[in-house]
């Protein structure tokens, strides 16, 4: 009778502690909270082609490549409308970029204009091209760094290529300005200067302007495009900036051992 008495005990014992153990797992269950996604990108290609005059698989054409924000609501949509905006400002022919709501209006239009002057003198029109390459260059809890490289051929004796960098907050999304990037940004551009005139070889009160370099009123000024790198920050001048379009772009690195001083994000 004393070991069915242990027996039954134990049971109950071991069925509490069971009760228990189910309860905290249930507790546990409730009280978990899943993390939200953090911004993520994905590529996005948009092609499109004329029907018009295509021989030999060459025909006029846009290539748009992308990447696309996700995961962040508003900081995604304002990267994603940036990145649009940029685009649609560049692929256009005409005296002013077209209205486009998407990339598929914005391609329809480039093709269109094509169509149009091809169909008025078919006799003259050669295929044009109109290429967006856009992706993520740099990425750090502070900023994100999209590198949009454009090639744009409407006719004449050679097409155009450049970079954009467009910077961005990435808690905010939105962009920013060099007097958001820099702390000081008269003294860093005292620093570039001086680092460019290094490179290119131009002795330190000469004038700045060379056979090859061509600054307006002879001063010096930062790129318009300045690109996050892993090593440095990328000062870009393209085509025409500076100088003429046979003297191409030009390019000066200048390490964070020297530029991070004057940075207020990176």
């Amino acid at each position: 009778m004393k070991q069915l008495l242990t027996l039954a005990l134990a049971c109950a014992a071991l069925t509490a502690c069971k009760k228990d153990t189910e309860k905290t797992t249930e507790t546990t269950k409730e009280t978990t909270v899943e993390k939200p996604a953090g911004l993520a990108f994905e590529n996005k290609v948009y092609e499109q082609k004329s029907s018009l005059l295509c021989k030999n698989n060459l025909c006029t054409y846009v290539n748009i490549s992308v990447p696309e924000a996700s995961g962040m609501g508003e900081v995604s949509d304002s990267i994603n409308n940036k990145i649009f905006h940029v685009t649609r400002d560049i692929v256009y022919f005409g005296e002013k970029p077209t209205n486009g709501k998407s990339y598929k209006e914005i391609m329809a239009s480039f093709i269109g204009s094509y169509d149009e002057i091809t169909k008025e003198d078919p006799g003259e029109a050669i295929p044009w091209e109109a290429k967006i390459k856009a992706t993520v260059d740099y990425q750090s809890d502070n900023i994100i760094n999209v590198k949009l490289n454009n090639f744009m051929f409407t006719g004449g004796a050679h097409g155009y290529e450049g970079n954009r960098s467009l910077i961005f907050d990435a808690k905010t999304g939105k962009s920013l300005s060099y007097d958001q990037v820099f702390n000081d940004k008269k003294a860093f551009t005292a620093l570039a200067e001086k680092k460019f005139r290094e490179k290119f070889k131009i002795p330190a009160g000469k004038s700045i302007n060379t056979k090859d370099v061509l600054f307006e009123n002879d001063k010096f000024i930062l790129p318009q495009n300045i690109f996050f790198k892993e090593n440095g920050l990328l000062l870009y001048y393209n085509p025409y900036e500076i100088g003429s379009f046979a003297d191409g772009s030009k390019e000066l690195l200048i390490p964070y051992a020297e530029a991070d001083a004057y940075l207020r994000v990176k």
